[in-house]
C-alpha cells in the first residue's frame, strides 16, 4: 500500500480531535507534522489539544507547530464556545501550558508548512480543518507551494448559503474571510471542499455515537469525556441550529475531510466548479459562493463533495476510536 504524506492544519476543538485520530489509525497515511490555528479556541489551547490527542493515541513523535493567533484583517474575534471555552468540553485537568508548551516546536507552523512541503514536492496531502490563515500565510511567503502539494482537503465553507454563526456563513471561513479568499483564490492544486451543509447531510445516529464512545480503549474513552458535558453533543430536540435546519444527530464535521484524504472512495459524488469567498457584507461575509455555470471566469475549479458513504465513513470512526 503506497503511504500518504499528510499535514494537518487543525484549531483543535472535539471533531478535529476525531479527525486527527482517524488520520493516525489510517495505515496507509503517514503525518509529518500538525500546524495550529485560532479557531475553536486560542492557539495555545489548541496546541495543547493536539498534544491531548498525540498522547492518548501514544504518537507524540509528530510534531506540533504553533501557527497563526488571529486573523488577517481585523480585531480578534471572541471565540465561539461550541466545543467549550478550551475545545475539548472543559473537562480535562491535565491543562498545565507550561508543560504542553515544551512539547511544541519552536519553528512557526508557517514555516514548517512551507518548509514540509518543499522537502516533500508532490507527496504531501494538506488537510486544513480550520481557518485558514496559515495557508493564507504560507503562500504569502511562497507562492508556489500549492504546486509542490500533491493536493488540498478543506472542511469549511457551505454550498447551500446556510450558516451556523451567520445566516449565510460557516464558521472557519467566517473566522477569517481573507483567507480563506486567498487559499481558495491562489492554491491551484486538485482542492476538495467538506462544506457544512454537506457534512450535516451526512449525520450519524446517537445509537452510533454511544458504540463509538463506550469501547475500551484509550481513545473511546477520552472521546467520551471530552463529550460528556458539552452542549453541542445535546440530543434534545432543535439543541443547535444544526438541529434545526438538518434534524438530530451526531456529526464529527472535520472527520469528514480527513476520512476523504485517507480514501477517495468515502466520497461517492462530488460537483466539480469554481468558488469564490466573499469578503464584503454584513450576513454574507465568509460565504462560499459555488460557480456551476462558470460566470466567474475562473480556470480553476475545486471538488465539492456532495455524497458520502456512510458504511465506509462510520467503519472509519470505529477504527479511529480502537487505539492505540
Amino acid at each position: 500500500m503506497t503511504q500518504r504524506l499528510m499535514i494537518i492544519d487543525t484549531d483543535c476543538g472535539i471533531d478535529d480531535a476525531q479527525a486527527i485520530m482517524l488520520a493516525l489509525a489510517a495505515p496507509n497515511v503517514k503525518i509529518v507534522g500538525i500546524t495550529c490555528c485560532f479557531g475553536n479556541t486560542d492557539v495555545d489551547n489548541v496546541c495543547q489539544n493536539v498534544l491531548r490527542v498525540l498522547s492518548v493515541c501514544q504518537r507524540t513523535q509528530i510534531p506540533v507547530f504553533r501557527g497563526a493567533a488571529a486573523s488577517l484583517v481585523g480585531a480578534i474575534k471572541p471565540f465561539k464556545d461550541h466545543f467549550g471555552t478550551d475545545g475539548l468540553g472543559d473537562v480535562l485537568e491535565d491543562r498545565d501550558s507550561d508543560i504542553w508548551k515544551k512539547q511544541v516546536q519552536e519553528e512557526h507552523a508557517v514555516n514548517a508548512l512551507i518548509r514540509l512541503v518543499n522537502e516533500h514536492q508532490g507527496q504531501v496531502s494538506l488537510v486544513a480543518l480550520g481557518p485558514l490563515t496559515n495557508l493564507a500565510l504560507a503562500i504569502r511567503l511562497d507562492p508556489g507551494i500549492s504546486q509542490k502539494l500533491k493536493d488540498l482537503y478543506i472542511m469549511g465553507g457551505n454550498m447551500e448559503g446556510k450558516g451556523n454563526v451567520r445566516p449565510c456563513t460557516e464558521f472557519n471561513f467566517f473566522m477569517d474571510p481573507e483567507s480563506a479568499y486567498i487559499v481558495l483564490e491562489e492554491y491551484l492544486c486538485p482542492t476538495h471542499l467538506a462544506t457544512w451543509e454537506f457534512t450535516c447531510r451526512h449525520k450519524l445516529s446517537w445509537e452510533f455515537f454511544d458504540e463509538l464512545t463506550n469501547q475500551d480503549t484509550a481513545a473511546s474513552r477520552f472521546m467520551k469525556t471530552i463529550t460528556s458535558k458539552c452542549w453541542a453533543f445535546s440530543r434534545e430536540p432543535a439543541a443547535s441550529i444544526k438541529d434545526v435546519l438538518f434534524g438530530s444527530g451526531f456529526v464529527s464535521y472535520d472527520a469528514y475531510a480527513v476520512a476523504a484524504c485517507v480514501d477517495s472512495s468515502v466520497i461517492t459524488e462530488s460537483m466539480e466548479c469554481a468558488v469564490r469567498v466573499e469578503t464584503q457584507g454584513e450576513l454574507g461575509r465568509g460565504l462560499l459562493a459555488l460557480d456551476p455555470t462558470g460566470r466567474l471566469d475562473k480556470s480553476h475549479r475545486v471538488f465539492v463533495m456532495t455524497t458520502c458513504d456512510l458504511s465506509k465513513f462510520r467503519a472509519m470512526l470505529m477504527a479511529s476510536i480502537k487505539q492505540p
